[in-house]
Formats: structure tokens, sequence, C-alpha cells
């Protein structure tokens, strides 16, 4: 893993570089010869980053899994945030990484 790069852009927009530099590489290269690349990479790290907070709120405002379930039943509540959260993240993956 190149640590620069992925300090610079952060996890989604690292996602993002290693799908276009498997698919797309000449891409990589114009954007990277127009000083466009970490720009463009941090900004789709931001707009990951502000889908998944929310897909993670709405899922679990429709699920019921609330701070009283926390409270409850942590081991079901961990559970179902786990599931919430594996479920945004696919939803990011095929949204915003894989575009």
């Amino acid at each position: 893993m190149n640590s620069y790069l992925f300090n610079k852009v952060g996890l989604w927009g690292y996602q993002h570089y290693e799908y276009l530099k498997q698919n797309q590489p000449t891409t990589i290269n114009v954007m990277q010869m127009n000083g466009e690349l970490i720009p463009y990479l941090q900004d789709i790290n931001e707009q990951a980053n502000e889908m998944f907070s929310q897909l993670v709120k709405q899922l679990a405002k429709q699920e019921g899994v609330t701070e009283e379930l926390k409270a409850k039943d942590q081991m079901a509540w961990i559970g179902a945030m786990g599931n919430i959260q594996h479920r945004a993240r696919e939803v990011i993956f095929n949204d915003i990484i894989y575009q």
C-alpha cells in the first residue's frame, strides 16, 4: 500500500485509486499530469464518508437499532450495526468506488 497516497486521500479515495489503477490506468496518468488526481480522490473520499454516515443513520433508524437497544442488549446492537455498516460499504463500493 502506498501510505503517502493513503494518508493524502483517505480510505475511500485510495480504494477508488486502486480500482482506477486496475481498470483505467490512462485516466490516472492524465489526471496526474494535470494535477487533478489528489483533489479528485479527496473529493471521492469526502463523498463516500458523507454517504456512509447518512446510510448508517438511515438504516439504523429504519431497523430500530437505537441507543435503547444498545443499553438493553449490547451484543444485538453490535451485530445489527455491523450488518448495517457492511451493507452501507457495499452501496458505496457500487455507487462511488467502482464507477
